[in-house]
């Protein structure tokens, strides 16, 4: 949280700066005098003096809520079935959940018009889509990077058999000493590396 309130109070400063020398900052009333920019820095000054206090409010329910949320938007129309209850005489009646009353769930009827005018609002305007991919599944080159990419994968997947079937056909340099089997390499470690998964240097001194 330390690292966090001096970013962003680096990050802020530095905007409104920035938003000063475009111009685009106005100063009135008993801050015109900020207008001047040897005022305006030593009022910008004491501000990396003191502490900012950020407030980072973890998510809710992890990622299956999320996506449970944002399914809601991409996968669904603007209603659904289920929530039509009758069309009478021009009349569509559905319900809704009114939020600012403990989500209660009510009912309301809507002109076929004015119904369908609400619904229209909920569709996309032309050029928009609701997903976008990005990297090898942008819409604007597949034809040439999705084929790179399985050439990559076939070629790795080769690499791999063929290394695994060297390992395995040549002549066993380690032999278990318990059993006497020959023993393969699956794995090489760097020197960081077994360090990182070697014991505590407390349990080793115990041992």
């Amino acid at each position: 949280m330390l690292m966090l309130r001096r970013v962003f109070r680096g990050k802020f400063v530095d905007g409104l700066k920035s938003t000063f020398e475009k111009g685009q900052l106005h100063l009135s009333g008993n801050r015109a005098l900020l207008a001047e920019p040897k005022i305006f820095a030593a009022w910008c000054r004491p501000l990396f003096r003191k502490h900012w206090i950020v407030y980072s409010k973890p998510p809710f329910g992890g990622p299956e809520y999320v996506l449970h949320y944002l399914g809601r938007y991409t996968h669904r129309v603007a209603i659904s079935n289920h929530r039509l209850v009758s069309f009478n005489d021009g009349q569509v009646t559905f319900r809704w959940r009114d939020s600012a009353h403990n989500n209660a769930h009510k009912l309301m009827t809507l002109s076929l018009d004015e119904f369908l005018r609400r619904f229209l609002l909920h569709l996309l305007p032309k050029g928009f889509v609701r997903i976008r991919h990005f990297g090898f599944l942008a819409s604007r080159q597949p034809t040439q990077l999705l084929p790179l990419c399985f050439a990559a994968l076939d070629s790795a997947a080769v690499q791999t058999k063929t290394a695994i079937s060297t390992a395995q056909d040549a002549t066993p340099n380690w032999l278990c000493p318990k059993c006497g089997g020959p023993m393969l390499v699956i794995e090489r470690l760097t020197a960081a590396q077994i360090q990182l998964r070697s014991p505590p240097v407390a349990l080793r001194a115990t041992a």
